[in-house]
Order: structure tokens, then sequence, then C-alpha cells
């Protein structure tokens, strides 16, 4: 069983990505579950045809521990992914992260993992990678992370910082780089851009995901690619893509730049002036 997270900054499609990922290894004949660690709780909604499914927390609440079931929080959705949102505390009160932690061990509790998984899918809140959000990284859960970015400076900018902190779980002997996905949000120069940053990182950029109006129809139908039109060239990215995460066997400690590091490399790319 492989245990992978996906990070990269609020708004990249790393949701959208994760999940047509899963789709597409689901359809290819691998157990996926994926444990969505966003309090919004909308990680898994794609899999699930729009449905919001009941959070870990949400049930806890509702039913208490001793109540609580595989089967409340656990829901089959596309190709039989099993789709399970951590939640979050009611607003205002409470740490987000805490949800995260108490989904993991709710599910180890219940035998979530005792299953015969092929992979375990943990899609985090933005780039944040500390406190709770950086549990299944800490806790040895999550042993490999993919970062979702594009060829903006903002997106870049939170790849690195997200790799400062995968820095220091790695050294420690935690979760390592698998490599960049590149979201292309149609930048000049994005594919050699996000390649040379990569590079600099002591990782690959794994994949070039193009921008494609497919992507956003499959959405307003509450579906993933893989699922909207399986013949469209856009879920054979999707395909693609999960074919190089099946096969990769490269994960780095990242060597994170300096932030004038950055801004000359974007400069270096005619991206600012």
């Amino acid at each position: 069983m492989r245990q992978v997270a996906f990070y990269g900054k609020g708004g990249i499609g790393k949701s959208t990505t994760q999940q047509n990922i899963a789709a597409a290894l689901a359809s290819m004949g691998k157990k996926v579950m994926v444990v969505g660690c966003d309090p919004k709780a909308d990680c898994t909604r794609l899999l699930l045809g729009g449905v919001r499914q009941p959070s870990v927390l949400d049930t806890l609440r509702g039913f208490g521990a001793e109540r609580v079931s595989l089967e409340r929080v656990m829901v089959p959705g596309y190709a039989t992914v099993k789709c399970v949102e951590s939640g979050g505390p009611e607003p205002g009160v409470g740490c987000g992260g805490r949800g995260v932690i108490t989904a993991i061990q709710t599910l180890e509790t219940l035998g979530a993992y005792e299953d015969e998984l092929d992979y375990v899918f943990y899609d985090v809140l933005g780039d944040v990678v500390c406190g709770g959000f950086a549990m299944p990284i800490r806790e040895g859960y999550a042993e490999e992370i993919y970062i979702v970015c594009s060829g903006e400076y903002m997106a870049l900018f939170a790849a690195n910082n997200i790799c400062k902190g995968i820095k220091k779980f790695a050294e420690r002997g935690y979760a390592r780089l698998g490599g960049l996905i590149c979201n292309s949000r149609l930048v000049e120069n994005e594919r050699a851009l996000v390649e040379e940053f990569a590079r600099r990182l002591n990782s690959k950029m794994i994949h070039f995901v193009p921008r494609s109006k497919d992507v956003q129809r499959a959405e307003i139908n509450k579906k993933t690619v893989i699922d909207y039109d399986p013949s469209l060239p856009q879920a054979e990215e999707y395909r693609e893509l999960a074919r190089k995460i099946d096969s990769n066997t490269e994960f780095t400690i990242p060597t994170p730049i300096t932030q004038d590091e950055l801004e000359d490399l974007m400069r270096e790319y005619g991206i600012v002036d």
C-alpha cells in the first residue's frame, strides 16, 4: 500500500487533479482510498457525483465515538474509490488541523487501513505544512508527496515553502518528494520554467497537465474527467499522470531556493520584469 499526500497553493486545482488521478488509478484496477484533509470537506465531491458526504468530525459530534462505524464515514465513489472527509471544527472554534489527526486516528481504529488497498491519498489543505495539516507526514502515514503548482509566481512561492517543510520531515526519515505536477495556467514558458524550478529543488516535474475546458465541463456535471468522458484527450492526460505516479521510484529530499533565487528564475523565463 502506497500512501500519498498532495499539497499545493489554495485554488491551484489540487483537489481536482487528485480526484482525477484517483479515478484514473481506479479505472486501471487499483484499489484507492481518498482521505480529504480540508475542513471544507470537498476533496471527494467529484468522485461522489457532487454529493458531500458526512465528515468524520461531524459524525463523531452527531453519534459519539462509540457509535461511529466505518460505513458511516467511508462512502464508495467512482470505480469503488473509498471516500473519506476529515471535516473540521465548528466555525470559530478549535483547530482545523485537529480534524486531520482525529480522522486518521478514527480510520485506523475502525480498520480502514486493513483492507487490500493499493493507494491511500491525503488531499491536504492549501500550502499549510505545519501543525495538524502536516500530520499525514509527521505521523508516518504519507510516504510520498506531490506538489500541484503552475508557472505563476505565488504557486511556485507556495511550492517552495512546502518544500521547506518537507525537507525538515524528510531529514528525520519521513516522507519524501515524488515530484511537481504542473497544472497549467497558460503562463508563458510555463513547462520549461516548472521543469527548471523542479530541478533546482532536487526533484522533477512528473507531468504537465494542459489547460482544458473539459475539466470545467466535467466539474459542472459533478464528475471527474475520467468519469465524464474517458475518451477525451484530457482524460488520457490524467491516465498518463496516474501511470507515472504508479511507476515512480525517485523520491528526494528537496532543496528549497531563496525568494531572491525564485524571483531571478521568474525573470529568467520572462514571467516578471
